[in-house]
């Protein structure tokens, strides 16, 4: 009887086919990805004559280079400041108070077996799956009565939107989390609060940072809903790069793409920062879930 030769056989011993060739290929499909960044980076330091048709994919030169003057003339026209600061509150106050709704809620459902924890959690995942365009309307009108106009006012606007996902990460993480550890600590005399901020937090913290990108992305980059919520007086990034078109439909490319740059430079800054978490945290909010 023949004797098999691969009884002690590791697949990290296998070559991996075609490796080589996948490489190539995701290579050149992140360039796809790449490029538009880099055309709005090398066409923000252009002037806007020379932005458009074959002009778009050329590198500035001495004629087209405007230098920073589209940086100032953005800047200028559109209070770009006074948008970025509301922006960042928008989106803080908002990140904010998501993480630490759902991430209570998310933990409450994980922990009690009823039938109500069990609508609630139903009720929340159902929420993802509502498109924005059927409520926007009456969300306006209701926003508008409540006096939430505002970029304080905002932030419950988004919690509600922003909880449906969160909760699903947190509850499917909570639910991973050995209940010995805060049976242990309840014995050592923790509240329901102690067990939460001394245990729960700190073992949460990737769902947390996966959870706080994700929202912060969304709320960051958002048009829609603050355009139909806010007061005319408050603007965020992307209302305000709205107005560098005029009302005969002409647009400063220049200036609105030097305002673009400006605009997702944070928000790629905290992604990297953080990025390292994002794929053990969906899978861990996923996995249980």
């Amino acid at each position: 009887m023949a004797k098999n030769k691969n009884t002690n056989f590791d697949p990290a011993d296998k070559p991996v086919k075609f490796g080589f060739i996948w490489t190539i290929l995701f290579t050149v499909l992140s360039l796809f990805f790449i490029f538009p960044i880099f055309e709005v980076v090398i066409n923000s330091f252009k002037t806007t004559s020379n932005i458009g048709g074959a002009n778009t994919f050329v590198l500035p030169t001495k004629d087209s280079f405007a230098g920073l003057a589209n940086y100032v003339q953005g800047i200028a026209d559109t209070n770009f400041w006074s948008a970025f600061g509301n922006t960042v509150l928008i989106t803080v106050l908002s990140v904010a108070a998501i993480i630490l709704c759902t991430s209570m809620c998310g933990w409450y459902i994980a922990r009690v077996d009823s039938k109500g924890a069990k609508i609630v959690y139903a009720l929340f995942a159902f929420s993802m799956v509502i498109p924005f365009q059927m409520v926007m309307y009456t969300l306006a009108y209701v926003a508008q009565n409540l006096n939430l106009t505002n970029p304080i006012g905002l932030v419950p606007v988004y919690l509600g939107f922003g909880a449906g996902l969160a909760t699903f990460m947190f509850v499917g993480f909570a639910k991973s989390i050995p209940l010995e550890i805060e049976e242990a600590a309840m014995i050592d005399g923790c509240g329901a609060l102690g067990i939460f901020f001394r245990i729960v937090v700190p073992i949460m913290k990737p769902t947390y940072i996966t959870v706080a990108i994700l929202e912060a992305m969304w709320i960051w980059n958002d048009y829609l809903l603050p355009y139909l919520v806010l007061d005319s007086n408050y603007k965020t990034v992307p209302i305000a790069i709205q107005f560098l078109q005029t009302s005969h439909g002409q647009v400063e490319w220049g200036p609105m793409m030097a305002i673009i740059i400006l605009a997702i430079i944070p928000i790629i800054v905290f992604y990297m920062l953080a990025q390292k978490y994002i794929i053990g945290g969906v899978v861990a909010g996923a996995v249980k879930g």
